[in-house]
């Protein structure tokens, strides 16, 4: 067995019963040895993140407003599970530098990042473990950019016997002050000391048992995924699909390592493994995921193939006004472009207006009410008969298609049907692939 790199999230360190699990996972297996943690997360629906109370005392010191209130929640939560671990570590003076650094006017980044700093102090000594500081290794670049020198910063320093623990979320800027990653970061923490430690496995620890082929609030019986690919992933997260931070693939794909999603609540299930290249090649289809709110844009130019860059000169419109764009379905005469309601926002008339002024077409009009859903799997393209299956359920189903996109490389199929029929139509996709 080869060395594991485990992160575990704010699930499963919000308490000490949670963190009591991570223990013991962790000293289940020798090959556990790096371990990336989040800041404590909700213990109920009820309670406030960990990483969301340091916000609020930052800010609230920013406005010269008293942090007593949010900060004495922050007290009780680590001193609560320090104490009831009976670790050797002093969290009452680790707690008061905080304090301290706060009221001093510390920046966000490094308010926040104490999250994962303090819990990370928490999982070091309740494993033994030798403590990393992160900001000593993981360095940003200029214009946030990960500093390549990472790795080997990392790779030195976690080098040797014995188990460590680096937390997760932030490492330093040039200038030394505290960088953060986006939120959910610690998912690319994790990434980037599996590639400096040349990892067997980057497990990422969770409160659900993998992926699955789709989202249990459409569809509630939804079957786990056991294998999927990067590129599976990357589709099914632009999708919508939200199980693993899309920025955390990049420094294991691109050493070959796989991820395995695990469950930290049912340790005993296999979890969803990410992997370069699928071995189950007998599943044509990984997923189906799908987002509402697509606005599409229409036109139609007669001889519009024989107008040499009219493509061109609509998609340069578009990008005058700012907007970004996400399919461009055409015909010989006619055009479309999908655009999210969330970019578009209130230029519909500008953009309809410039259209016409540069390209005079026959007819422009913008569509809204759109929903797209992509089919994904690297299989398809090997398998007869997929997209007659696909369009045979939405038929039977009573959804009407409104668009039909699939690119060359046969990963997925995407769909544009109205969003009323949104959810109707995931469960008839996902029931006709889902054995």
């Amino acid at each position: 067995m080869g060395d594991y790199v485990c992160k575990f999230g704010g699930s499963s360190l919000a308490d000490v019963e949670q963190i009591r699990k991570v223990i013991e996972i962790v000293n289940s297996s020798e090959g556990r040895r790096f371990v990336v943690p989040s800041a404590p997360g909700k213990r109920d629906s009820e309670d406030t993140k960990i990483t969301d109370l340091l916000y609020l005392c930052h800010e609230l010191t920013r406005q010269h407003v008293d942090i007593s209130d949010p900060f004495s929640h922050i007290e009780k939560r680590y001193n609560g599970i320090a104490n009831e671990l009976d670790l050797d570590l002093d969290m009452p003076g680790l707690l008061d530098l905080l304090w301290e650094d706060i009221e001093h006017g510390a920046s966000s980044d490094f308010v926040a990042s104490r999250g994962e700093h303090l819990c990370g102090r928490i999982l070091a000594s309740a494993l033994d473990a030798t403590f990393v500081e992160s900001a000593e290794v993981i360095k940003f670049g200029s214009g946030g950019a990960l500093d390549p020198e990472t790795y080997d910063l990392v790779g030195s320093k976690l080098a040797g016997p014995g188990r460590f623990v680096i937390p997760g979320f932030y490492g330093s800027a040039r200038d030394g002050g505290i960088r953060t990653f986006s939120r959910g970061g610690s998912d690319i923490t994790g990434a980037i000391v599996a590639r400096a430690v040349s990892a067997t496995v980057y497990e990422n620890w969770t409160d659900v048992s993998g992926m699955l082929m789709a989202d249990p609030r459409i569809v509630p019986d939804a079957k786990p995924v056991h294998e999927i690919t990067y590129r599976e992933i990357r589709e099914l997260a632009y999708m919508g699909a939200r199980v693993f931070h899309d920025e955390a693939m990049f420094p294991v794909r691109d050493a070959g390592i796989p991820i395995n999603i695990r469950n930290t609540n049912r340790p005993e299930d296999p979890g969803t493994v990410i992997l370069p290249e699928r071995k189950q090649t007998d599943q044509p289809v990984v997923g189906v995921a799908g987002r509402s709110n697509f606005t599409m844009l229409f036109i139609e130019k007669a001889l519009m193939n024989q107008t040499t860059g009219f493509g061109r000169r609509l998609l340069d419109v578009i990008a005058g006004l700012d907007i970004s764009y996400e399919h461009t379905p055409s015909g010989i005469d006619t055009m479309s472009v999908i655009i999210s309601d969330d970019e578009l926002g209130d230029k519909g008339e500008a953009l309809v207006a410039e259209i016409e002024n540069v390209l005079q077409p026959d007819r422009v009009s913008l569509l809204p009410g759109l929903a797209l859903i992509a089919t994904v799997g690297e299989g398809m393209s090997h398998h007869v008969g997929i997209s007659a299956r696909l369009f045979t359920a939405l038929a039977e189903a009573n959804v009407n298609v409104r668009v039909i996109d699939q690119g060359a490389s046969e990963i997925n199929i995407i769909v544009g049907v109205e969003a009323v029929d949104f959810e109707k139509a995931v469960e008839a996709i996902y029931r006709a692939f889902e054995n």
